[in-house]
């Protein structure tokens, strides 16, 4: 796992989730994992003082994404305690393409 922490978060049960955009107060991701708004979630976040257990709780979640044998979702989660994100090289930092996003900006926006 990359230790820019934009790339990807760790639900505690395992589940992997791409990162849409990080703020220290909380994180958008896309993933293949159904998240309920209104419940809270641990995630395991690379942070300036390491890898830290954060306990968020679900804004949203909608479905993103459908083909013929995945559901992709796109959930908002708002940490419970603000978290020290690790300087971030923008030079190394990857692009995101997701299309949808392209289109819809507000889906951008800080949680």
């Amino acid at each position: 796992m990359a230790t820019d922490p934009l790339s990807r978060v760790r639900l505690r049960l395992g589940r992997e989730l791409s990162v849409i955009n990080v703020s220290a107060s909380g994180v958008l991701v896309r993933g293949t994992t159904r998240l309920l708004p209104g419940t809270h979630v641990d995630v395991h976040v690379t942070a300036s003082r390491g890898r830290v257990l954060i306990r968020a709780r679900v804004v949203r979640c909608e479905v993103c994404d459908v083909t013929a044998d995945v559901v992709q979702y796109r959930g908002a989660l708002a940490f419970n305690t603000p978290v020290e994100l690790q300087p971030i090289d923008l030079a190394a930092m990857p692009v995101l393409t997701d299309p949808q996003a392209a289109e819809n900006p507000q889906l951008l926006e800080p949680v």
